[in-house]
């Protein structure tokens, strides 16, 4: 896996992870974002939340249960997730770590890679 910048491995990630969240997900998000961050992969997603979600989320119940499926959900993609990594870095994934605002509609997926991922430029 060879790329000319970390600007476009990072570009690469990003087209790959919204193509994951419309297939597996359903919806892409409004603006996605990644930071290559020495062993880290650091993904920043806007706006991935549906009006019905974006309605749920107006009673503590409600926003629970958003997390708590969205979580689930994700951690059911881990391998699709952890193949994707692999076949655009070259590398293996370590760790997956994923939280979402309910509030602001925002996601951040981070990766632990087994190498220090800027090293590759």
């Amino acid at each position: 896996m060879k790329y000319k910048s970390k600007g476009e491995l990072e570009a690469k990630i990003t087209e790959a992870i919204i193509k994951f969240e419309k297939d597996y997900m359903g919806r892409g998000p409004k603006a996605t974002k990644t930071y290559l961050i020495e062993d880290m992969v650091f993904i920043r997603l806007n706006g991935v939340l549906t009006p019905a979600e974006e309605k749920l989320t107006e009673t503590a119940e409600g926003a629970k249960l958003l997390k708590d499926t969205r979580v689930q959900l994700l951690e059911n993609g881990r391998k699709v997730l952890e193949n994707l990594m692999y076949n655009i870095t070259g590398q293996n994934v370590v760790s997956l770590y994923s939280d979402i605002s309910t509030k602001r509609g925002e996601r951040v997926i981070v990766f632990v890679m087994d190498i220090n991922i800027e090293k590759l430029f």
